[in-house]
């Protein structure tokens, strides 16, 4: 419907901006998509959504409007509008039912087309969200309850941009967050506001830094303490010693796998003994797209494909299954399938893993180990849930090998 009366707008002689970019955005939040794309190009403007993690061509706005439309998010993010020729960014709140406001983040960057913008769109669903409806397995789930139950140490989330790790770090706070515990949080950015956590956002104008900003909250008397992101030598240490003396301490890093968190950390020039003695667990995940119930329907492959799987993905062969896929409909949009959830893989540190950690052990050698003792794999976690009819075998490799 929001598309029809975009288009109509566009059709009539007096276009209103203010319309198309409103009817967008509602547009984009009634397909559940997580970022709009208005990218400029020489015949005129390309406008993308992304829906359940993959960008989709949604139509296009004619090139005479591309100034009028970024202007006009410029002026409601509060950015500069004589200023064509700098990255800016910025956020704003948004209208999208009469009664529904959702938060915006915008990024608007000059190109050789002209400036294009990105807007995500950051719509309350973590407020849904519990440990038991994140996706984890039981034997997961046991593993993080358990390291959420202790009073200090580390508990790392990792993969790439995208992937969910915020989300489950929120997650884990909500959960955390009782009125005899202090909870803060350094994020870059804010994307949820959590109702009785302290969250601070890093302002590198003022040097306010995930540095600065931890060696801050040592002095506010904390009991758990959230860091955006684990991204150099300084903040690692910091992060370390602050679990390491008597703090719970949240965080995520950008690494494959739940073992190379490990190996990472040594990287940033954190001693062996100390990454051993205070990372609880590391948690790696990816967020594939779930099938339309509506139209969901058992798949039958062929031998050579179904031997395919396992020389695709890192999987012992197992006997043939019957697996599930999404026809299309209206409801999903043709797509077969509509939402997200996760795979992962935890990994917890027992006595064998910390001694290898002191020898400095590869990631593969931790694997190794890690998989002995009982840790299931991204990829068997993918493969369960697609023969548990959750996804499809497809969507499982699409996310490790696209």
């Amino acid at each position: 419907m929001h598309e029809i009366q975009i288009k109509e707008e566009l059709a009539s002689g007096d276009i209103s901006i203010i319309n198309v970019l409103e009817l967008l955005i509602r547009h984009a939040h009634k397909l559940r998509a997580s970022d709009i794309h208005i990218d400029p190009v020489p015949e005129g403007i390309r406008v993308r959504l992304r829906i359940d993690g993959v960008l989709q061509d949604i139509f296009s706005l004619p090139r005479a409007i591309h100034s009028e439309i970024i202007s006009r998010i410029k002026i409601l993010t509060g950015l500069r509008t004589d200023e064509h020729q700098a990255a800016q960014d910025g956020r704003f709140r948004a209208n999208v039912d009469g009664e529904r406001v959702i938060d915006i983040r915008v990024s608007i960057v000059p190109t050789y087309n002209g400036e294009n913008a990105v807007l995500r769109l950051l719509a309350d669903q973590q407020e849904s969200f519990t440990l038991e409806t994140l996706d984890f397995s039981k034997r997961n789930l046991n593993k993080i309850l358990q390291a959420l139950s202790k009073p200090y140490g580390m508990i790392l989330a990792t993969g790439p941009t995208g992937s969910g790790k915020t989300t489950t770090l929120y997650t884990m706070i909500k959960r955390l967050s009782t009125k005899d515990v202090s909870i803060i949080t350094i994020e870059d950015p804010i994307e949820y506001a959590i109702e009785g956590i302290e969250q601070v956002q890093v302002n590198q104008r003022t040097g306010l830094n995930f540095v600065n900003g931890l060696r801050s909250f040592l002095r506010q008397d904390p009991n758990i303490i959230m860091v955006g992101e684990i991204r150099d030598i300084e903040t690692a240490g910091l992060a370390v010693n602050t679990a390491l003396t008597g703090h719970l301490l949240l965080s995520t890093l950008h690494t494959n796998d739940a073992a190379t968190t490990l190996p990472r950390l040594l990287d940033m020039k954190v001693e062996p003994f100390l990454v051993a003695s205070t990372v609880n667990i590391a948690i790696a995940q990816r967020l594939v797209r779930r099938i339309c119930l509506a139209c969901k329907t058992k798949k039958d492959y062929k031998s050579s494909e179904y031997k395919s799987f396992y020389e695709i993905l890192p999987l012992e062969a197992k006997k043939q299954d019957t697996f599930f896929f999404g026809q299309g409909c209206d409801k999903c949009n043709g797509t077969g399938y509509q939402g997200r959830l996760g795979i992962h893989e935890v990994l917890e540190l027992d006595n064998e893993i910390r001694e290898a950690i002191l020898h400095r052990a590869s990631a593969s050698e931790i694997k190794k180990i890690a998989i002995k003792n009982g840790m299931v794999t991204m990829a068997e976690d993918g493969y369960f849930k697609a023969k548990a009819g959750l996804t499809t075998i497809e969507e499982i490799i699409r996310i490790f090998y696209e």
